[in-house]
């Protein structure tokens, strides 16, 4: 008889965690500030959470900064946006490559000033070298289009005769997306009280298990993820098969 498959092994805290970084606007709006404050303001969120997240056993993190979506907010609110990560690189680019945090910069560089795809290109240089945690920003990131780039990508290496169409799997395709080099997340959190995706991370997040939290991204603390990672303890993760009850029961 075939020996049943090995499923993945289970973890105390999930190993990569994926951020949906909501509810800046809202945060500003019930104080009566603008919203570049509220953006502001979660960026010191973020801070909060690369700081603390390494400390929870997790050793990815990854978080939804900007979306292809994004371009049709008003003109002045997406300059705010992209000026987010000057400001955080700015702040935190010494800190994190001293502690040994690797960048990686997840989406379209196509649409961004030069300035902004050399600094997240040397954001992602400076520290190639570390080991310690994964630190990835999707920006001008949307899954939907991040799939059809890597079906482009493929489609080009076929054409080009490197590959051949039956060479496409699962694991292939994986590869083929910007997201290839990191594991697919464990948990994926979406502050502010909202409950969809929002076109991130469509394929990786074939397994994750959500959680959703009413709580303004500005506000969001190591209580809110430590809390998260207490609830992702208590799910079952089955990967499509059965409950270990349930195949004991059905013995």
């Amino acid at each position: 008889m075939a020996a049943a498959p090995s499923e993945p092994p289970k973890t105390d805290a999930p190993l990569h965690v994926a951020i949906v970084m909501d509810g800046n606007g809202r945060w500003a709006k019930r104080r009566g500030l603008p919203r570049s404050l509220g953006h502001r303001a979660g960026v010191e969120a973020l801070k909060r959470t690369v700081a603390v997240a390494p400390e929870l056993g997790i050793k990815w993190l990854t978080v939804f900064g900007f979306s292809t979506e994004n371009w049709s907010r008003p003109a002045a609110e997406v300059s705010e946006l992209m000026a987010l990560p000057k400001r955080y690189f700015e702040s935190d680019l010494a800190r994190l490559e001293r502690e040994g945090v690797r960048v990686r910069c997840w989406g379209r560089r196509q649409g961004l000033s030069a300035d902004l795809v050399k600094m997240l290109t040397d954001a992602e240089a400076r520290t190639a070298h570390n080991e310690v945690f994964n630190l990835n920003i999707a920006f001008n990131y949307g899954g939907q289009a991040d799939i059809v780039d890597a079906a482009r990508r493929f489609a080009e290496e076929v054409a080009a005769g490197r590959a051949d169409p039956a060479d496409l799997n699962e694991a292939v395709f994986t590869q083929h997306l910007s997201t290839g080099a990191a594991p697919p997340p464990d948990m994926i959190i979406r502050p502010s009280g909202e409950q969809r995706l929002s076109n991130f991370l469509l394929w990786e997040a074939a397994y994750a298990e959500f959680i959703f939290q009413d709580v303004l991204w500005p506000d969001f603390n190591a209580e809110h993820l430590k809390a998260a990672i207490e609830e992702y303890r208590r799910r079952d993760r089955r990967y499509g098969g059965a409950a270990a009850d349930d195949v004991l029961a059905a013995g």
